[in-house]
């Protein structure tokens, strides 16, 4: 499978591509992933960084059951309880993704189904 990023110029400090291209490989459509817990059940509950480390986990995990990872993402839409969390969740994406990025979209939401969640990713990879 091959994957081309258009890197753009103004979103680079975003953490996130305008354009990824791919030919070939398998789609996996991904469900709005959460980390309301931790891997050992604890509660996350008002610790926005932590939920948000846990959901990129939470995904990997879903990826890695399916034969791929992080990396296959080629698209994300990122919902957040609040739009001031917005640039922290940046700085975690660009620590979690590297250099290549998925497209992202990211929407402020009023809330979730369960109060404690600040935070749902749902995503498209593309695996080879």
């Amino acid at each position: 499978m091959k994957k081309s990023y258009y890197a753009g110029s103004w979103q680079k400090g975003r953490a996130f591509s305008p354009a990824v291209i791919t030919e070939g490989g398998r789609t996996i459509w991904l469900a709005g992933h959460t980390g309301q817990k931790d891997d050992q059940g604890a509660s996350l509950a008002g610790d926005f960084e932590a939920q948000v480390h846990q959901t990129f986990r939470n995904l990997d995990a879903t990826l890695k059951a399916v034969g791929g990872g992080l990396g296959d993402i080629v698209t994300m839409t990122v919902f957040l309880t609040d739009a001031r969390h917005t640039t922290r969740m940046t700085e975690i994406r660009a620590e979690t993704f590297g250099k290549d990025f998925p497209a992202s979209a990211a929407v402020t939401v009023t809330g979730f189904a369960d109060p404690t969640m600040l935070i749902e990713i749902q995503g498209v990879a593309v695996l080879p």
